[in-house]
């Protein structure tokens, strides 16, 4: 009249509920790894991007070789500065239409940009920065081998509103590439010029 369980039809019940149990968590365990591979190639792959641009910028560099600065007519005051750069051992090649060049005195404070019509000669902007090569490559846009040299000028006397740097004068020249490494040179005129229209600065 009523339906007898044995002990082993009991047991088996249990058994398929342990098995349902242990497949829920092998299925939660698989997708919690899936997650977690997920995360850490995610991470991977942006600590690799940022070490790259770290050791770019570390890496590729502009140094000036030499800088020099024009007299003015009146012999008062420096209106253009003109620096010889290069790039650094071991960079890359860098492209100076890219670059920025903070220039910095004691009444000014820009950003200069390139100016792709101007030379050093012809330069008469105060926002703006002219190149040319001297040697190597002969592009005067970039420096591709250690043995390249270009000139960059700026134009001192646009940037203070029509004079210059006078005699004792200093100012600070940063220049940052298209990586984001920066040079930074700093510029100190000679307290007189005497009959000399071009000054080591």
């Amino acid at each position: 009249m009523f339906e007898t369980i044995t002990e082993t039809e009991d047991r088996g019940q249990v058994g398929i509920g342990t098995l349902i149990v242990f497949i829920a968590m092998v299925l939660v365990a698989a997708i919690a790894a899936g997650v977690l591979i997920n995360t850490a190639g995610t991470l991977q792959s942006q600590a690799s991007d940022t070490g790259s641009e770290t050791q770019e910028a570390v890496a590729n560099q502009v140094e000036v070789v030499h800088a020099s600065g024009n007299v003015d007519a009146a012999g008062d005051y420096v209106d253009q500065v003109n620096m010889t750069i290069m790039k650094s051992a071991g960079s890359g090649a860098i492209d100076l239409s890219s670059m920025t060049v903070q220039y910095t005195s004691d009444k000014d404070d820009v950003t200069l940009t390139y100016n792709d019509s101007a030379t050093p000669a012809t330069l008469s902007s105060g926002t703006e920065f002219a190149t040319a090569n001297i040697t190597g490559s002969g592009d005067d846009t970039e420096l591709l081998n250690t043995n390249d040299r270009v000139k960059l000028s700026i134009d001192v006397a646009s940037i203070n509103g029509g004079n210059g740097l006078a005699g004792g004068g200093s100012a600070t020249v940063s220049l940052v590439d298209q990586s984001g490494a920066q040079f930074t040179y700093g510029i100190s005129v000679p307290s007189t010029f005497g009959d000399k229209q071009v000054v080591e600065v």
